[in-house]
């Protein structure tokens, strides 16, 4: 990944895990808690595709599981996001632009319904059966309601910020300076022009038949003299 993406996606993990852990979980909601973390890899995973989206998705998920007040194995979370991060990126277009709103929102209810039968799913190998006590459908109905609509207000700002800065305008500005400058020179530097008129060796050319033809005429006017 390049800088800007690193430092960008850095940023906004860590803003989405300090929100969630800070704001979200407090509020005591029935069920599931929102996940901001899901849908910030998943807007980020939409741009940068599925290697970026795994990278990013393994990276959210571990810091999610090493701060406080994580009560699961390390490592568990990472997965899931990964996973999620990588199917979500396979999704990309070629331009980084969505034509529309439904594409994200499918992904965004997969992704939920996914990530949390994944999550339980880990949890049951390495003998965490907290999903069962709490409900399995329950979980899975609430974090669908929840992710769908908090997913208008983040989803399409993230995507639209990592486009942004994913974009290098100084690059696109010297790449045009440089091709007019090689313009300017092909055109005007070596005489040369657009539509084939004179040229560097054809201008020679035609001065050479000149003088030939000058020095003919004199030489023809001095023979009739």
């Amino acid at each position: 990944m390049r800088v800007n993406r690193i430092l960008l996606s850095s940023s906004l993990v860590v803003v989405a895990l300090v929100l969630q852990v800070s704001v979200l979980a407090r509020l005591h909601l029935p069920g599931a808690v929102p996940d901001l973390l899901l849908l910030t890899v998943l807007a980020l995973a939409m741009v940068y595709g599925h290697v970026g989206g795994a990278l990013v998705g393994f990276g959210a998920g571990l810091l999610a599981d090493l701060a406080p007040p994580a009560d699961h194995a390390a490592g568990r979370y990472a997965l899931v996001l990964c996973v999620i991060g990588y199917l979500a990126g396979l999704i990309k277009p070629d331009n980084g632009r969505l034509k529309s709103a439904t594409g994200p929102m499918v992904v965004v209810a997969a992704a939920a319904i996914g990530s949390t039968l994944l999550y339980a799913g880990v949890g049951a190998l390495v003998g965490d059966t907290a999903a069962r006590h709490v409900g399995l459908g329950s979980l899975l109905f609430t974090a669908l309601l929840y992710d769908l609509l908090l997913a208008p207000f983040v989803v399409p700002g993230i995507m639209a910020l990592a486009r942004r800065a994913d974009n290098d305008p100084l690059a696109e500005t010297n790449s045009a300076a440089t091709a007019d400058i090689s313009t300017g020179w092909l055109s005007g530097g070596t005489g040369l022009r657009i539509g084939g008129q004179r040229g560097g060796f054809g201008g020679l050319k035609v001065k050479a038949a000149r003088a030939r033809t000058a020095r003919a005429g004199r030489i023809k006017g001095v023979k009739r003299l």
